[in-house]
């Protein structure tokens, strides 16, 4: 036993700077907006001088204990400012998130965890058509594969039945005029042609007519295959089967413009260089990448080979597992090691991670049919990375970074909360992939179709774990990553986290927003869905999408160019409707937000040559893709956050290059007390039975204090909006734009970028300017605040009041555990 000082400053310290927080917020109320606010001058910062340095510290055998810091106040100790947010690691919090997070989560210590390596065998180990899940004994078969040991073979069609009139079935995206790997349900050249592995995708292997209009797109017959041109070794006809590459790259032999190189693995126009396909953390170094399923390696196991068995090198376990004191056992009647028990020291919150069988991630990622679905990245013929624009990328990038966490845990006892990885950005964008998806079967929705991936994933975990009766599941965390977020989850779900990109509410709106019938789901039956909203602020998080990591806005720093510098006064780039060139038709897309919007203020015109009606130079609202659109949104002061078919990426936009956001979706107004306050639950509830806002939250919005860095703007204000906007006194466009500045990188997936760039320097020996930019980057990201964010839930959701596992050690003092409400 051993004490060391607790504080660094005295209680007279306190007094004074109590008097000063008091003396600066009665001026402020006097003189606001003319003073700055107390968080603007960062005098808050001085919690961190009181924070407790050292407690005093018993290590036992099992576990470190940290004995009870004298008088920890946090209420007194870290007030809130006058715009009800407290500071802690350079972001404005709500007042109790923040001022829990600044006493309890900075002093949290870590506690000794027992994780148990699996041993178990698999049957004719899997065949060599899968991988061992040495946990249950149990294979998780390859695409095409099947059976206790995977030896049984698919047969999965690339074409639906065919008809008099459709030869090759009605159009899919897998449909094959030539040979269709029934595995994977891909289309590729054949035997016979020089090159019978390259890819025949799609419109590559029909006919293709121009309509009679010049400007017209072309139509293809998917009646009419065009195998004499595809088949063709005449050099003259627009081949694709037999062309050599480099003969067309000199232009000595015609080729089809359609066809091209979709599938994953490979690249060229011709399809001709292997490269690695894309998988998750691409298999940890422990595995192959086979087209989007990791190929473990002999020992190692899970989605990304990131789990060891007891027959992998200890010295080989990942950052995650050390250092490790190993515990052997074995099996006494066999004689066969069983298990290993080792003992690792973490810090909480505890991830458990459930490796699901492939079909609910891995098998989404082999059988993509587009290369870029549902990922953050791709590689080129270098192997080098390629980073994607797809906005669900998100779901992947924080994926692997709990997989590669030092939260994750293999206890699930131990366990605080547990992820169930169900991959929906994979399933919608391959609904029309292949037949074998069967879509038909639920009404050509694929809001019905990934509603039963879900269930099923729910139903696997309460047969196979006996982790979610323990809480009704309320521990439990399911990631929505599409447009409306978790409207679709199963009702069986719904007492768990839910990580959507949008936070609808439906407290005005209750009914399906996109303007996509497929993804509709009002149709949904109650018996399935139930009747729950689409996002409880109570439980669910709204977490950011995924942005490409953009190496010139980061040399350039756009995110902290200057007021001064900042000429444009308010910016909006992105689909305005039906009253413009390529607009959107549907009148009920963006809920008519984006249309009223260019109404009043567009600065482009419209189908009628129409500006808006209160056009002005320094306002700027367009549907004209920008020629540098992050300098764009740089350029301004404020930047409009506006639906589309549910959410989109403008939160991310304005934030990540340092621009105000200015809120437009009859949104959440603010909010006193935090998501488990009496206050906060009673003020929501009113303002939805009085029916004065939607309800929608934006990402991080009921952890965050909007009002220190975002202005809300009610849909009825549009036509007022630039009055508003320039009615704000500059101390307090200055004050949001500071804090703008300290939190960008919240809405960045850095950890998961930061694995990427160490693998590539690992395997290759490469540093990309990306990944030095990234390197340089310190300030908390995404992955950082979602841990800090469970770590607050995990000591402030009352029903855990109920759990046995409070005797857990939780390496906190007693008064930052859960406290009754």
């Amino acid at each position: 036993m051993y004490s060391v000082q607790k504080w660094r400053c005295s209680w007279s310290l306190v007094a004074t700077i109590a008097s000063i927080i008091v003396l600066v917020s009665v001026v402020h109320l006097f003189l606001f907006p003319v003073v700055p606010s107390f968080d603007y001058f960062s005098a808050q910062q001085v919690q961190y001088k009181c924070v407790p340095v050292n407690a005093s510290v018993d290590q036992g055998a099992d576990h470190v204990r940290v004995n009870k810091p004298q008088g920890l106040d946090l209420d007194h100790r870290f007030p809130s400012d006058l715009h009800k947010g407290v500071v802690y690691r350079n972001a404005p919090w709500k007042a109790e998130i923040g001022q829990w997070l600044s006493g309890c989560d900075a002093i949290a210590t870590e506690v000794n965890i027992i994780e148990t390596i699996g041993g178990r065998r698999c049957k004719n180990d899997c065949s060599d058509q899968g991988v061992c899940n040495h946990e249950f004994g149990e294979c998780r078969c390859f695409h095409g594969f099947s059976g206790e040991d995977c030896s049984k073979r698919l047969n999965f069609s690339c074409n639906y039945p065919k008809t008099p009139e459709l030869p090759y079935g009605r159009w899919v995206v897998s449909i094959c005029a030539a040979h269709c790997d029934t595995t994977r349900a891909m289309c590729f050249c054949g035997e016979g042609t020089k090159y019978p592995n390259r890819p025949l995708a799609e419109s590559c292997g029909f006919q293709v007519n121009s309509l009679t209009k010049p400007e017209g797109a072309k139509v293809t017959d998917w009646a009419k295959a065009d195998l004499d041109n595809i088949f063709t070794t005449n050099g003259s006809k627009p081949g694709w089967c037999n062309v050599d590459p480099d003969a067309a790259y000199d232009s000595k032999v015609l080729f089809k413009e359609e066809c091209d190189c979709k599938y994953d693995g490979l690249w060229g126009r011709f399809c001709e260089v292997p490269v690695e396909s894309v998988c998750i953390n691409q298999c940890s170094g422990h595995g192959h990448c086979r087209g989007g399923f990791c190929q473990c390696y002999n020992g190692w196991y899970g989605t990304d080979c990131s789990i060891p068995s007891v027959v992998s090198a200890i010295g080989e376990w990942p950052k995650w597992l050390k250092p490790a004191h190993v515990n052997i056992t074995s099996n006494e009647v066999t004689g066969r090691l069983a298990n290993l028990n080792a003992a690792v020291e973490k810090k909480r919150p505890l991830i458990y991670v459930y490796d699901l069988p492939p079909e609910f991630n891995s098998l989404l990622l082999e059988g993509r049919h587009f290369k870029f679905e549902c990922v953050n990245r791709i590689y080129d013929e270098r192997n080098a990375t390629l980073w994607t624009e797809q906005l669900y990328g998100s779901q992947m990038a924080l994926y692997e970074s709990i997989l590669a966490s030092p939260y994750r845990t293999l206890n699930g006892e131990e366990a605080d909360f547990f992820f169930v990885p169900v991959l929906d950005s994979c399933i919608i964008t391959r609904a029309d992939d292949a037949p074998h998806l069967s879509l038909e079967n639920h009404i050509g929705l694929r809001s019905s179709l990934t509603l039963e991936f879900y269930k099923k994933a729910h139903e696997h975990i309460i047969e196979k774990y006996p982790y979610w009766n323990r809480s009704a599941g309320k521990d439990h965390i399911w990631s929505f990553s599409w447009d409306e977020g978790a409207c679709y989850a199963p009702k069986e779900i719904w007492n768990s986290m839910m990580l959507v990109h949008w936070g609808n509410t439906n407290s005005k709106h209750n009914h399906s927003m996109t303007a996509y019938w497929a993804d509709n789901w009002d149709k949904i039956s109650s018996d399935r869905r139930g009747n729950h909203s689409c996002f409880d602020p109570t439980k669910d998080l709204v977490l950011p999408a995924w942005k490409r990591p953009d190496v010139t806005s980061l040399s350039a720093k756009l995110w902290s160019r200057s007021r001064e510098n900042r000429k444009t006064l308010f910016y909006f780039n992105g689909n305005l409707g039906p009253a413009y060139t390529s607009g959107r038709p549907e009148a009920t897309y963006s809920m008519g937000i984006r249309q009223r919007l260019a109404d009043e203020f567009g600065s482009t015109p419209n189908k009628e040559g129409k500006r808006g009606k209160q056009y002005a130079d320094d306002v700027i609202v367009t549907p004209l893709r920008s020629g540098n659109y992050n300098e764009d949104i740089a350029n301004s002061t404020f930047c409009g956050v506006l639906p589309g078919d549910g959410w989109s990426g403008r939160m991310e936009d304005s934030i990540l290059q340092g621009c105000i956001p200015v809120v437009i979706q009859e949104g959440v107004p603010p909010l006193l007390g935090s998501v488990y306050d009496g206050e906060f639950i009673r003020n929501f509830e009113n303002l939805v039975s009085r029916g004065l806002q939607d309800g929608i939250f934006l990402p991080y919005e009921n952890m965050l204090n909007y009002e220190s860095f975002a202005v809300r703007i009610r849909e009825d204000e549009i036509p007022n909006l630039i009055k508003i906007l320039r009615k704000i006194n500059e101390t307090e466009i200055e004050f949001k734009l500071t804090n703008v500045q300290k939190i960008w990188q919240r809405f960045l997936y850095r950890n998961s970028i930061l694995l990427e760039a160490e693998r590539q320097k690992t395997d290759f020996g490469r540093e990309e300017d990306w990944a030095v930019q990234f390197l340089e980057q310190s300030e908390d990201d995404v992955f950082t605040t979602f841990i800090q964010i469970l770590h607050y839930k995990l000591h402030n959701d009352p029903w855990r009041l109920k759990l046995a596992d409070l005797k857990k050690e939780y390496g906190l003092p007693q008064e930052c555990l859960i406290r009754t409400k």
